[in-house]
């Protein structure tokens, strides 16, 4: 039996985080889950877009326990000043649902000098978990949900040039970056089992979802824009429905620490228990987790 939204418990008393909630798959996310009673905490690098969306989330849910916040994960001193915030106002942390990212962009650097997708997608977010995981580890059975995508099927850790210097390639470096929220799943979740804990850290994949990233992919296409998005559409689902692996790994009562959930037909479809792909090198998981320590000069404490 396909799993449905009507599959999410009562999400009442929890607290959730999603980064780039202001549109696509955390717009989504934090609608469903707002409207299962969870107070959840619009992480948004614009705080504008940030309020716009939670306008257009009460319009559907009316009490919705909704927070919008700035971060800003290409600057590792507004990542620490999130959480410096979020602690000071919360005493836990269900769920941190690192969901925004950027996509085959142009070369660019972050504000601490990294590339931008690797520095976005994967060193804020690490820099991010690490400073809130005294919050999570307070809180029984929380969770990290590191949301993937499927480049991380031909995506490469190049340890050797891992900021993409010597010859840029926009797919090449995005797909380090998605490949590396795998990596850093599977390293945290060793982590969190080696000191007995109930946080789990898992990973999601949307398939190929229309969202903001994709839209963006498309460009100005005329007149030919209406045709080209109805064929697009035959192969992929809506953000909405691509939320549901990330959704689903929030809060499936069956989801194990290192799990992956993503589309049951790889592109589209219901979600599932997916396996890891073989572009997951065991070897790279700590030669990962120590560069990215140095990198960001943050380090996880799991005392």
């Amino acid at each position: 039996m396909a799993w449905t939204l009507n599959d999410i418990p009562d999400q009442t008393g929890k607290v959730i985080i999603i980064t780039g909630a202001n549109v696509g798959l955390g717009y989504e996310s934090a609608k469903v889950l707002a409207n299962k009673g969870a107070e959840v905490v619009l992480a948004v690098r614009t705080v504008s877009k940030g309020n716009e969306a939670e306008t257009s989330i009460r319009q559907s849910v009316p009490d919705a326990k909704l927070h919008v916040m700035s971060l800003d994960l290409s600057d590792l001193a507004s990542v620490k000043s999130f959480a410096e915030i979020f602690k000071s106002q919360f005493n836990q942390l269900d769920v941190l649902m690192n969901n925004a990212g950027v996509m085959a962009t142009p070369q660019r650097q972050t504000k601490d000098g990294f590339e931008l997708q690797f520095g976005t997608n994967h060193l804020g977010h690490f820099a991010l978990t690490a400073q809130l995981m005294d919050v999570l580890l307070r809180t029984q059975n929380s969770r990290v949900v590191n949301v993937s995508s499927l480049s991380a099927e031909n995506g490469q850790i190049h340890f050797d040039d891992i900021m993409f210097e010597k010859n840029y390639q926009r797919f090449g470096a995005y797909g380090q970056s998605k490949l590396a929220n795998l990596l850093f799943t599977l390293g945290l979740q060793q982590r969190l089992e080696a000191i007995s804990t109930s946080t789990m850290s898992i990973a999601a994949h949307p398939g190929v979802a229309q969202t903001e990233l994709s839209r963006g992919m498309m460009g100005n296409l005329g007149i030919i824009r209406t045709a080209f998005q109805w064929l697009f559409g035959l192969f992929v689902q809506s953000s909405g429905k691509g939320a549901y692996s990330q959704i689903r790994a929030a809060v499936d009562s069956n989801a194990e620490g290192g799990d992956y959930y993503g589309p049951h037909n790889r592109m589209r479809g219901d979600a599932v228990k997916i396996p890891m792909p073989p572009t997951v090198h065991h070897e790279d998981i700590d030669k990962l987790w120590e560069l990215s320590e140095e990198l960001t000069q943050v380090k996880f404490d799991f005392t």
